[in-house]
């Protein structure tokens, strides 16, 4: 089959992401061979390409937002039949057994397996997945626009949920819950629109004037630059920039007891904080690891219920190289997504 190896990470300009052909995959016990549809593009899929996350997998295939119709089924493959819409997504599989799997927190088994990273992903012609860990998709939502919702959504909402707003919503209260959002992509505009729905006022800090505009026409109470202060003080943000020099700006923007959600798998250096200004009056800071199969599960459900979509720019599957690099430059909106042809 065709597809996309990172075979030396490094820059994006020095084409680390190259065209090869591979040994068509196999599904193995309790597999499913997926061929893929599309692919969205992830800012993880950088970092494994600029080798921001160190390498795992020699020549390894990024993507794991892909969609995809079921070829095949390995022996004892349970759940799915030829022809199912699956998708697959970021959390390959995990041991099943250790003490945080067995308590519902997957994903932070310290034996947990992620596509496009250790194994093989999406950009290419065949994909395999444990049938476990894929997902049946609703109808309703083509193929492009479901794609980014398989990891930025799911890890928007993971994101979200950390925060503690979602806890709160049935609260008492003479206002909504106000969140932040610092940087505005593709996981940012997906958990402001589930945000939005759920009642929660949304206010946007991010760079670039084409994402400010997105974020006001999907219903913002106010967008600035990601180092504004924003017009109210903050019960909750998250940070989905991978800039640690945001931290201290959201923090200072955080209201007594407020949480801070760090989105990101790669965050640069975070400087010191001062702890009057940016940590008392019990404030919080929470990193978010992967995410649960049922977080994806939950979070499908909620974006089919009130009309989350991505907004989208497709590329072929022959360009995930320019994808990638127009993802790093900041020159769209929202989520890139590759479509077949290879």
């Amino acid at each position: 089959m065709r597809a996309w190896a990172v075979t030396e990470p490094g820059p994006i300009d020095i084409r680390p992401l190259r065209l090869v052909d591979k040994p068509d995959p196999r599904p193995g016990a309790g597999e499913l061979l997926v061929r893929v549809r599309a692919c969205g593009v992830c800012r993880t899929d950088l970092h494994v390409a600029e080798g921001d996350l160190p390498v795992r997998h020699a020549d390894v295939t990024p993507g794991h937002e892909v969609v995809g119709e079921v070829v095949e089924l390995g022996p004892d493959a349970a759940g799915f039949s030829l022809g199912d819409r699956v998708g697959v997504a970021w959390l390959h599989s995990t041991d099943g057994t250790c003490d945080r799997c067995v308590r519902g927190a997957e994903n932070l088994c310290a034996a947990s397996v992620y596509t496009g990273w250790d194994v093989d992903g999406g950009y290419a012609e065949l994909v395999t997945v444990p049938a476990g860990f894929a997902y049946p998709l609703p109808s309703g939502i083509d193929d492009v626009s479901i794609a980014p919702l398989l990891c930025a959504g799911i890890i928007g909402y993971r994101a979200l949920r950390r925060t503690g707003l979602l806890d709160d919503l049935g609260a008492d209260s003479d206002r909504p819950k106000r969140l932040g959002l610092y940087g505005f992509g593709g996981s940012a505009h997906l958990c402001a629109q589930l945000a939005i729905a759920l009642g929660i006022e949304v206010h946007v800090l991010t760079r670039g004037e084409q994402s400010r505009r997105l974020a006001a026409d999907l219903g913002a109470a106010s967008v600035g630059d990601a180092t504004d202060v924003p017009p109210v003080s903050l019960d909750a943000a998250i940070t989905f920039a991978p800039v640690g020099e945001l931290v201290p700006v959201a923090m200072r923007a955080l209201d007594r007891g407020g949480v801070l959600s760090i989105a990101g798998i790669h965050l640069t250096d975070v400087p010191p904080l001062n702890y009057e200004r940016e940590l008392f009056y019990e404030k919080e800071i929470r990193s978010v690891t992967a995410n649960t199969r049922a977080d994806g599960a939950e979070f499908l459900t909620l974006a089919a219920r009130h009309g989350v979509r991505a907004t989208t720019h497709e590329y072929p599957m022959s360009q995930a190289d320019r994808a990638l690099a127009d993802l790093a430059a900041g020159r769209f909106d929202g989520a890139a997504v590759l479509v077949a042809d290879l």
